[in-house]
């Protein structure tokens, strides 16, 4: 339990365990936990997660150099691709395929020495930010308690490290799902600035809203999995070049709160509709943070945000994205997500987002349309907002925003739609193009988490790394889930 890949390699090189048998203590936790417990967050294990475990166990034993990332057992959702693994996307259409190669992600993360063990449910599509069911292997819950969404898209993920099925885990965000599902099972979530990091092989939802990246019970883990991935892709068109850090793990300073000058932004703290509860968390955040060191300034508006947060329309370009990927594999089972209406090939939660993207066109580029959704980085409302944003940061000289991840609690189940209250991660973030991560601060009732998120300048990953580290290590809010105890 809680594990952190630190620890992990430590036994290994101190000759306490072997790389095999933590794999296969993982799979084991799966196979006694995942089904029983009703998380239900795996879809598909590795077969050769013990083979490729075997390989570091020898190169172990003939003190060979290691990757930095050697044997750590990693999760990812089922939108990346895996060459060696089922990638369905949430969607029973998808669910024999079998990619042709790895997503970049993953490629970088199995060069590292890393062990992609299993896959993780998702919200069909990505479609959802409020659940986690796909058609293709069910619905997720909480590992706080089943009785509770984990959010969506990446519920799968979210649930699985919480109850340490892995040491971390990989998630991809258009709106909301690496920082949502974060917030909901006390995980950090990193969604970088758009263009840091690459998308090829993870099934698109909105191409230039799209981002992928690490989810872990610890700043440290999710690190450590963010300098891995992080870089430029040429594969992917709006990956930015020059932009990475050498090494982001050199941000992991207990004292990263000290100097920082940090900004509430109110406009997502004071919802009408805000669980007090949870903004007093927030709150008793603000004092941490000054006690660490920082200055808060409360509070930052940000010119004409309802405006533009009223006019920028995300692009309805999946039924265009998708088929980009679709062409990608070798044998697709379909070309035109359109088709899958008639079918009825999907879980009853896709119907309207299905009915709605398969009006766009599917063979014309959405800068092409007759009336052009012009994309990231040519958008101007997108742009003013992100200049606002900035101009907003630079006249109080911020280091990062604050608010709360979600204002409200996690959704009933079994009321996943009409509990959907306080996802502040699809405003500001996703259009700006900017980077954020979420951080454990708290738990609503003392048992349901809550999350703290930062916002940063483009590309300014390295102080959210700070801030957030040094917000942890003061505060140390995680804790595990109870009933996934240690195997005996």
């Amino acid at each position: 339990m809680e594990t952190t890949i630190g620890e992990v390699q430590d036994a290994l090189i101190t000759g306490q365990t072997s790389c095999h048998a933590v794999v296969a203590n993982y799979l084991q936790r799966i196979e006694r936990y995942d089904q029983a417990s009703g998380v239900n967050a795996i879809t598909v294990l590795n077969p050769e997660a013990l083979s490729r475990a075997d390989e570091i166990d020898r190169a172990l034993a003939a003190n060979e150099d290691l990757p930095e990332l050697f044997c750590a057992p990693i999760v990812v959702k089922d939108n990346f691709d895996t060459h060696d693994m089922v990638t369905s996307g949430g969607s029973i259409t998808l669910r024999n395929s079998y990619p042709p190669d790895d997503a970049f992600m993953v490629r970088k993360l199995r060069e590292a020495g890393a062990i992609i063990i299993a896959k993780t449910n998702m919200a069909e599509w990505a479609f959802s930010p409020r659940e986690t069911v796909s058609s293709s292997f069910g619905r997720t819950a909480n590992a706080y308690d089943v009785n509770y969404v984990p959010a969506g898209s990446s519920g799968g993920t979210a649930s699985a490290v919480a109850a340490s099925f892995a040491v971390a885990g990989m998630g991809s965000d258009t709106g909301n799902s690496i920082r949502g599902p974060s917030s909901h099972l006390a995980l950090f979530g990193i969604r970088s600035t758009l263009g840091l990091t690459s998308r090829d092989g993870v099934i698109p939802l909105i191409f230039d809203r799209d981002v992928a990246g690490p989810m872990a019970r610890t700043v440290e883990d999710g690190v450590k999995l963010f300098n891995v991935v992080a870089g430029y892709d040429p594969n992917d068109s709006l990956s930015v070049p020059d932009k990475r850090e050498a090494d982001y793990r050199q941000f992991l300073d207990e004292a990263g709160l000290s100097g920082k000058r940090i900004g509430v932004f109110r406009r997502l703290v004071d919802h009408d509709n805000a669980d007090p509860e949870i903004k007093q968390l927030f709150l008793d955040a603000l004092d941490d943070m000054r006690a660490g060191g920082a200055t808060i300034v409360d509070y930052v508006t940000i010119e004409n945000f309802d405006t533009l947060n009223e006019e920028i329309q995300s692009c309805r370009s999946f039924r265009y994205d998708l088929k980009q990927y679709l062409d990608s594999l070798d044998e697709a089972p379909f070309s035109d997500v359109a088709t899958l209406l008639e079918t009825g090939e999907f879980a009853e939660e896709s119907k309207g987002s299905l009915g709605f993207f398969s009006q766009s066109p599917l063979d014309i580029a959405p800068d092409q349309w007759p009336e052009p959704c012009l994309i990231w980085p040519n958008n101007p409302l997108r742009n003013q907002l992100l200049a606002n944003t900035i101009g907003a940061m630079d006249a109080a000289n911020l280091d990062a925003l604050i608010y709360p991840t979600w204002s409200n609690p996690p959704a009933h189940i079994d009321r996943a739609n009409e509990e959907y209250l306080g996802d502040n991660s699809q405003l500001l973030v996703p259009a700006a193009g900017l980077p954020a991560v979420s951080v454990p601060m708290g738990f609503w009732q003392d048992r349901l988490p809550a999350g703290l998120q930062i916002v940063g300048r483009p590309y300014a990953e390295g102080a959210l790394i700070e801030i957030a580290y040094g917000y942890e290590q003061r505060t140390k809010h995680r804790r595990a889930p109870e009933g996934f105890s240690s195997l005996k």
